[in-house]
C-alpha cells in the first residue's frame, strides 16, 4: 500500500484528536501532540505516529494520567521542579519552563527536574528549545531498564539519552547532538517489531545474553551499549542526574513503557541550561571555530545533520504515512 502524504499540520491534529478521545486534557494532548509532529518532522519515525496507538492505550489503562496537572515549585534562586503528576512529561516539562529559562538567566545556569514522569519525547527537541532562547542546554531523561552491566544479563539501567543544544547567538541553535547510551534507541526495535524486520547485529541480546537480530527476542533482553562499558558509564551518568536527582523511579524498578502492565513508569528528566555570557565573551566565536573546522573537512558532517535534511524536506513536501497507521489512529476517535 503507498505512504500517504500528510502535512504537519494535519499530523499534529490527528494525534491531538486521538488523545483526547482517549481522555486526555485538550492541554496536556496539544504538547503531546506537537512533540509528535516534530519528530515526524524530523524524520524520527520512532518517535512520531508510531507512537500514537501506545499513548492512547496508556491513558486509557491509566498507565499515564491524561488529566493530570503538573505542580511547579523553585525550591532555591536556580532550581526549579516540576512533578508531572504521573502525567505525560511534554506538559510538565512546559509548566515549568519560563521559571527554568528565567532563573537561568538571572543565575548564569539553572537547573529544571522533573519526576513521576512518562516519555517526553526526541529529547533533542527540548535541548534545542533552550538554545533557541540563547542558552547552553544539557538535557537527560532516563527510561525503564533494558541495559545490563557490562559482564551481566540483568538490565539496571534505560537507554538514557542525553541532548545538548548549542546557541547560534541569533535565536536559533548551532549545533544539537542528540544520543543515548544504547547502540540504538529501543523504539527503533519497537518498531522493527511492528514491520517485522530483523534488527542489525551488535545492537541487542536476548534474555539469555545471546547475540540476536530478532527483535521480539532482543525485546525480552537487553540493548547493548555504545562503546562497551564506556555506554554503559554514560548511561550511568544519565541515571544519576534524571532518576536520582530528580527523584524519580529508578530505571530497575520502573515500568516498561511499552504494554499496560505495571502502573505509571514514574519515570525522570533532568535539564540544565547555561547562559553562555556569564561565562565568556567569545562563547559564540570558539563554538563557530569548532563546527567549522569540523564541518570543512570532506566527508564529515555534524551531528544532527540528517535530521535537519529530513525537516527540510517535510516542511516542503510534508510526510509519508502507512495509511494503517492512520486508520489505526483514526479508529481511536471515530
Amino acid at each position: 500500500m503507498t505512504d500517504r502524504m500528510m502535512t504537519l499540520a494535519a499530523i499534529e491534529h490527528l494525534c491531538l484528536r486521538a488523545l483526547v478521545a482517549a481522555g486526555a486534557s485538550k492541554p496536556n494532548a496539544a504538547a503531546v501532540a506537537r512533540s509528535t509532529m516534530l519528530a515526524e518532522r524530523d524524520g524520527i519515525r520512532s518517535h512520531g505516529l508510531l507512537y500514537v496507538p501506545i499513548y492512547a492505550e496508556h491513558v486509557r489503562a491509566g498507565k499515564v494520567d491524561g488529566m493530570a496537572q503538573p505542580a511547579v515549585s523553585r525550591p532555591r534562586p536556580g532550581a526549579v521542579v516540576v512533578d508531572a503528576a504521573t502525567g505525560f512529561a511534554h506538559p510538565a516539562i512546559d509548566a515549568g519552563w519560563a521559571k527554568f529559562i528565567t532563573a537561568a538567566r538571572e543565575n548564569g545556569v539553572a537547573v529544571m527536574t522533573v519526576f513521576n514522569s512518562y516519555n517526553c519525547g526526541v529529547l533533542g527537541h527540548h535541548a534545542e528549545r533552550i538554545a533557541e532562547a540563547g542558552l547552553l542546554g544539557l538535557c537527560t531523561t532516563h527510561a525503564p531498564a533494558s541495559i545490563a552491566p557490562p559482564g551481566g544479563r540483568v538490565p539496571v539501567i534505560g537507554t538514557n539519552p542525553f541532548a545538548l543544544g548549542v546557541p547560534d547567538g541569533g535565536g536559533g541553535a548551532a549545533l544539537v547532538l542528540d544520543q543515548s547510551a544504547s547502540v540504538v534507541a529501543k523504539s527503533e526495535i519497537l518498531l522493527r517489531s511492528r514491520e517485522r524486520r530483523p534488527i542489525e547485529p551488535g545492537w541487542a541480546l536476548d534474555a539469555e545474553g545471546a547475540p540476536t537480530v530478532e527483535p521480539a527476542a532482543a525485546l525480552k533482553g537487553s540493548m547493548l551499549p555504545a562503546g562497551g562499558h564506556k555506554g554503559f558509564g554514560a548511561g550511568l551518568l544519565v541515571e544519576i542526574l534524571a532518576s536520582c536527582l530528580s527523584g524519580a523511579v529508578l530505571s530497575k524498578d520502573a515500568s516498561p513503557f511499552s504494554g499496560t502492565a505495571g502502573g505509571p513508569p514514574k519515570t525522570g528528566q533532568c535539564f540544565i541550561a547555561f547562559d553562555p555570557s556569564a561565562f565568556s565573551e567569545g562563547f559564540s566565536q570558539q563554538v563557530a571555530s569548532l563546527l567549522g573546522a569540523i564541518a570543512m573537512q570532506d566527508g564529515a558532517r555534524l551531528p544532527g545533520g540528517r535530521r535537519k535534511a529530513a525537516r527540510e524536506r517535510t516542511e516542503r513536501d510534508g510526510v509519508p504515512i502507512d495509511p494503517a497507521l492512520i486508520e489505526r489512529i483514526e479508529a481511536l476517535f471515530r
